[in-house]
């Protein structure tokens, strides 16, 4: 009985009046010298001496009821559990526990009390202590739940309320999810049936590898310009982010060449304004075609040139 019924290091006196009525404290009947022989039960002096006071056979629930009572005569010099729960069961051993705290101060002769926690009634004050423990996802909703009749529900009937609107919530969040994931299922299915546009970048060199053979061929045109510029000194902080046109423009102005116009289908023209590739921070897993207008001869030039000076 000590090993069901004692207090634990710093456990609440109403937590712990709960844990003994959930273990079957109202069940047993003791005398006032049996009472005695049980030590100390609530780790507080005068709650222990109070317990074994009367000598007539009463529960223990009972006893512990008076002895608390006794020892705390106000209401406000027991407190229960402070802090708010994080789920809906502590959330309703939390409405109990108040349940407890009410019977603690109850008429210990009014015999149409209830004796049992989960048939007290969950008055108005009662429910507004519960929201005001819930968590932010609780509380706007439960902030709004009113009696529908003039007489308080017990709060056990609440407790069956509040599993129920629990189980409304997660049926929502797992259809959800669910729904979630059969569209991410579907994006995945629709990217991979899309074609990969690829461009085979040459690189001329009778004597040394080519880009491809050097693995290069997995980098876009503006990777090439980006390795281009940062082994010829470049300040790249100054480059990040920019457009790819500004890119070839300087790689131009490197080079020492101007725009030359080699045939009617093959000319230099700035690239389209509103293209905009990867940054070159990105990973080149894919492969571009240069802008609208660009030459593919010139990309062939600055690779070629790129591997003379690598």
């Amino acid at each position: 009985m000590r090993k069901d019924f004692s207090r634990l290091p710093g456990e609440h006196i109403i937590t712990w009046l709960l844990r003994c009525w959930d273990n079957g404290a109202s069940s047993l009947e003791l005398e006032g010298r049996e009472a005695k022989q049980l030590g100390s039960l609530s780790r507080e002096g005068g709650i222990d001496k109070a317990i074994g006071k009367k000598a007539q056979a009463l529960s223990l629930w009972r006893r512990l009821l008076s002895s608390v009572r006794e020892r705390y005569p106000f209401s406000e010099d027991v407190v229960c559990r402070p802090g708010k729960w994080t789920t809906m069961e502590r959330g309703i051993q939390y409405l109990r526990e108040l349940a407890v705290w009410e019977m603690v101060y109850y008429d210990p002769d009014n015999t149409q009390l209830p004796a049992d926690p989960d048939e007290v009634q969950c008055t108005r004050p009662m429910w507004r202590k519960f929201v005001r423990s819930a968590p932010s996802s609780y509380a706007n909703s439960l902030a709004v739940i009113d009696w529908k009749s003039e007489e308080a529900p017990t709060v056990d009937e609440v407790a069956g309320r509040l599993r129920q609107y629990e189980e409304s919530l997660s049926s929502s969040l797992v259809l959800a999810v669910e729904k979630l994931s059969q569209d991410v299922q579907q994006l995945k299915e629709d990217i991979s049936y899309s074609p990969p546009v690829q461009t085979r970048i040459a690189a001329v060199g009778s004597k040394r590898f080519s880009a491809p053979e050097r693995g290069y061929g997995a980098y876009t045109p503006r990777d090439i310009l980006w390795f281009y510029l940062r082994d010829h000194g470049e300040d790249m902080r100054k480059w990040d982010g920019k457009p790819t046109s500004t890119l070839w423009a300087r790689v131009h102005e490197l080079q020492g060449k101007t725009a030359v116009q080699r045939d009617s289908s093959r000319k230099y023209a700035a690239p389209v304004s509103t293209w905009q590739p990867p940054r070159p921070s990105e990973r080149p897993d894919r492969t571009y075609d240069p802008p609208e207008g660009t030459s593919k001869s010139f990309l062939q030039e600055v690779s070629s040139d790129y591997d003379e000076q690598d």
